[in-house]
């Protein structure tokens, strides 16, 4: 796997050549190859080419991951940019990976399974009859079975610094749990349920900003819950106890206050809260990961990837636009209050736009804003 996988990760040596080779200038380069942002004119070319190779690499990677979420059951997925940062973290070299070496790194993140379902069949009689069908189905790994996988494809181990520049990247990418500590209002909604409602969508065939707006209103009315890692679903023990082994931090330093006020109930994240409507399949009412053309990206990658966007001061009126802060993002509903997926501790809640130091707006790159 280690002459396979060549792309240079470690940039800080072409950052030494022109910056201070600092913590900070790490933050850079990280940032750097996981954002689609332009690079400058006078960014060396050795440089620029490294930085090429490893977006190329990391869409090698979002490939193959998808792949292996196509063959999970919903609730359940690899998150990309967990993916990514092990990767980021791991291997070195020059070379950009080929398609079959980003699905031998991604295969060490899941296992596959084969289960039996009931299914009703017609007879020639014109009865029916249950029989037992099997089928194979993907189940991601807990992040220590993962490692060790790992270990095994690149011939070494994954050590304890390796696991906190992995945790690093990743917090750095993906942001922070929720929008930070709190200390103003908000509002909880009034009318707690599981139901999905696109009654009051106004043009359900497309993925707009009207209908955006109205769903996120519809998950503040309904209690959601906030549970990192989710999307809408509803919080099972199953999907629980998935999100304890994905993200031991981040779900498991919070399971006590989860199993007590969210266990049942449908859970989402911040970002998770755009890409449930952007995954919302119509015909079944259910939430379908990774569908009609909405990636799986974090709050800053969103933000990052917007065509159009600008400082919040110079946000127009537009209910469904998104509003964001470093590692945080919600959805403005219109007469200056947003809904966002706060934290663990607040759930989906309602807030006044001008209260909570959202630094830009942006218009959601798979959104019809017309």
């Amino acid at each position: 796997m280690a002459a396979i996988f060549s792309p240079v990760i470690l940039l800080v040596a072409f950052l030494c050549s022109f910056g201070s080779g600092s913590a900070e200038s790490n933050n850079i380069a990280v940032k750097t190859c996981f954002y689609p942002t332009e690079l400058a004119e006078n960014v060396p070319a050795e440089y620029r080419t490294h930085v090429e190779d490893m977006r190329t690499a990391f869409s090698l990677l979002d490939s193959a991951v998808a792949g292996a979420n196509s063959q999970m059951e919903s609730g359940n997925s690899l998150d990309p940019i967990w993916v990514k940062a092990v990767f980021f973290a791991l291997c070195f070299g020059e070379d950009v990976p080929s398609s079959r070496a980003a699905d031998s790194f991604v295969g060490c993140f899941y296992t596959t399974e084969t289960r039996t379902k009931t299914v009703t069949v017609e007879n020639e009689d014109g009865t029916t009859s249950a029989i037992e069908e099997s089928y194979t189905v993907a189940v991601p790994l807990s992040p220590e079975s993962a490692y060790t996988n790992l270990a095994s494809e690149i011939g070494r181990a994954v050590t304890d610094e390796d696991r906190s520049n992995i945790g690093h990247i990743y917090t750095m990418i993906a942001g922070p749990v929720g929008g930070g500590s709190y200390d103003g209002s908000y509002l909880r909604g009034s009318d707690p349920n599981i139901e999905l409602d696109i009654s009051r969508f106004v043009d359900p065939a497309a993925k707009n900003a009207a209908d955006l707006a109205t769903y996120a209103l519809h998950a503040w009315n309904s209690g959601w819950g906030y549970v990192w890692g989710t999307y809408g679903n509803i919080l099972t023990d199953t999907l629980l106890e998935y999100k304890l082994q994905q993200y031991p931090d981040s779900v498991g330093e919070h399971e006590d206050f989860i199993r007590i006020n969210w266990l049942g109930g449908r859970a989402t994240d911040c970002v998770g809260l755009i890409k449930g409507y952007g995954w919302l399949d119509l015909d079944s009412m259910t939430i379908q990961y990774g569908t009609n053309g909405m990636p799986d990206i974090g709050a800053n990658a969103m933000y990052h990837s917007a065509e159009v966007s600008g400082p919040i001061s110079t946000m127009p009126d537009i209910p469904g636009l998104a509003v964001w802060m470093d590692g945080h993002i919600g959805v403005y509903v219109g007469n200056g209050e947003v809904v966002e997926a706060m934290g663990t501790e607040y759930g989906v809640v309602k807030t006044q736009l001008k209260d909570r130091g959202w630094t830009h707006w942006l218009k959601i790159k798979y959104i019809d804003y017309d």
